[in-house]
């Protein structure tokens, strides 16, 4: 791709033979890192048409899932802001990112604070448009409850897909106080609705107190492969993303990934925080060990910037968004 890079964050250029529009981010070395509107990683604002786009990261500020620490609402105005520090040449691996991928910000889905099935209903009509558009939503939470009207806008457009999901908690509980639609609810209503291939999804990470042995028997039953935060742990993280590229394939993949997958000591900003759990150096290996997966979707879920030390949780979340990017291009 040639082109030239415009303070708007548009790059207009030549990619795989084709002239399109090609958005990434503003210039750092013209316009400082601490101007101008915040977006994810300085992108261009795009709403509407997405024209040559291959990605959109959109904010989904929700938290009326939530049952213990509330605030997620806030996580995607955070991890924005934070990612002011993402430079476009992703030097893990060596990819020059948006010379090869057309990414933008969409700006926030419109939700209802206090309503559940409103919201999500708004959630998945918002997300639809952008997966008709043949567009990879980054979604930014927002509690985990927003799996499920991610999970079904997907649905419409790719049918059933896998699920890999780093998490400290299974979240396939059938109900919470009586309610269906928590943040420990989303894939036990995922796999019911036929939004998830449990054959081809895993969990991984899940350690705590939990409320008895159930808690990992029931994703198991649901047909998931579940590998603890124990088992990960031990087995380290090479052997982590074999499981996993093994168990998903060649199927559409919905990647989720709840901040509590990191451990506390380096993400305390989260809604039901669990300790015994993964660096973020950790993190960032098993992420860039999971290449060459058929992705359609990705989010960053329970981040709850009142409980943060430094931004240090949301700095965390932007990075992991950013390593996803980089698994993308990386695949062009």
């Amino acid at each position: 791709m040639t082109g030239t890079t415009l303070c708007s964050g548009i790059v207009l250029g030549r990619d795989a033979g084709q002239d399109r529009p090609l958005y990434g981010p503003s210039d750092s070395k013209v316009s400082p890192r601490f101007s101008g509107i915040r977006t994810y990683a300085r992108l261009p604002h795009v709403t509407g048409r997405l024209e040559g786009v291959d990605v959109a990261i959109v904010g989904i500020p929700f938290d009326t899932g939530g049952t213990y620490r509330v605030g997620a609402r806030f996580g995607p105005e955070h991890i924005r802001s934070a990612s002011a520090l993402m430079r476009p040449y992703h030097s893990g691996s060596g990819v020059p990112i948006f010379d090869r991928l057309s990414v933008v910000d969409y700006g926030d889905l419109p939700v209802v604070p206090g309503y559940v099935e409103e919201s999500h209903g708004r959630i998945a009509a918002g997300l639809l448009e952008v997966v008709q558009a043949g567009v990879i939503p980054i979604d930014l939470g927002g509690d985990h409850s927003i799996a499920l009207p991610e999970l079904r806008a997907l649905a419409k457009v790719h049918g059933k897909v896998g699920l890999i999901q780093l998490d400290s908690h299974s979240d396939t509980s059938e109900e919470y106080f009586g309610q269906p639609h928590t943040h420990g609810t989303p894939f036990y209503h995922a796999v019911k609705e036929g939004l998830v291939e449990p054959s081809r999804s895993i969990q991984v990470g899940l350690r705590g107190p939990v409320y008895s042995d159930r808690d990992y028997a029931i994703p198991r039953e649901m047909g998931m492969e579940v590998i603890t935060g124990v088992e990960a742990h031990e087995l380290g993280m090479e052997a982590v993303a074999q499981r996993i590229v093994s168990r998903v394939g060649k199927s559409k993949v919905f990647f989720s990934f709840d901040i509590d997958f990191i451990d506390p000591a380096y993400a305390p900003a989260t809604g039901t925080p669990e300790i015994g759990g993964f660096t973020t150096w950790e993190a960032q290996s098993l992420v860039r060990r999971l290449a060459g997966l058929n992705y359609v979707a990705f989010d960053v879920v329970e981040v709850i910037p009142a409980y943060d030390v430094a931004d240090n949780t949301s700095f965390v979340a932007a990075n992991i968004v950013y390593e996803f990017l980089a698994l993308l291009a990386r695949a062009r």
